[in-house]
């Protein structure tokens, strides 16, 4: 049974690679804003799970004899404020500003679809606690990190220096990087694409 990724995310790809997944990747091309306004105010949870299926299910069509793994991350602040991918670097820096010293989570959904339809799923949260950042470390942070966080939401990498904005994590690793690894590859192995 053939693995494909709906996405060209670079964490994504890096965590199967490393983990010894065989897949292939393919971009989904889902206009993400437009899937928001469409599904309306529904819960992080329920909004990653879904983005994550709109995913899954497109690529999908394109592959129906395959499983295909649609993922997809929200970072939640405390009052509720979902923050989408920036669109520049000045909106990076207030979404920078708006974490400084406060806790967000950050949701991680993946989907896998097989002839069209969705047939696992898996929602995890990682709590990030983001120490107090100056105006100065979030320029300095931004010139050395800016473009390529420009699509990673929350503003980060933390598996680069965006390891520096934080005090603490509660959560897997592999959730903050952008995908429930741990179940997927439980669910993999029932599936026998990974040796049990």
């Amino acid at each position: 049974m053939k693995l494909v990724l709906a996405s060209q995310s670079a964490s994504r790809r890096a965590m199967l690679d490393a983990a010894g997944v065989p897949f292939e990747a393919q971009p989904a091309m889902v206009d993400e804003d437009a899937a928001k306004a469409a599904l309306g105010a529904i819960p992080p949870r329920d909004l990653a799970d879904a983005l994550a299926e709109l995913k899954a299910l497109k690529v999908s069509q394109r592959n129906p004899q395959a499983l295909v793994l649609g993922s997809d991350s929200l970072a939640v602040l405390d009052d509720g404020t979902i923050l989408s991918k920036p669109r520049d670097r000045a909106q990076a820096a207030e979404h920078l500003a708006m974490m400084s010293g406060k806790r967000h989570d950050l949701v991680s959904a993946a989907v896998i679809a097989e002839g069209g339809r969705p047939v696992w799923r898996h929602v995890d949260k990682a709590r990030m606690f983001v120490r107090p950042l100056s105006y100065g470390f979030i320029e300095a942070y931004l010139d050395a990190e800016w473009p390529a966080i420009s699509g990673c939401v929350g503003c980060y990498r933390i598996e680069g220096p965006g390891v520096q904005l934080f005090s603490r994590v509660e959560g897997s690793q592999f959730t903050v990087l952008g995908m429930p690894l741990l179940p997927l590859l439980g669910y993999l192995r029932e599936r026998q694409v990974l040796g049990a």
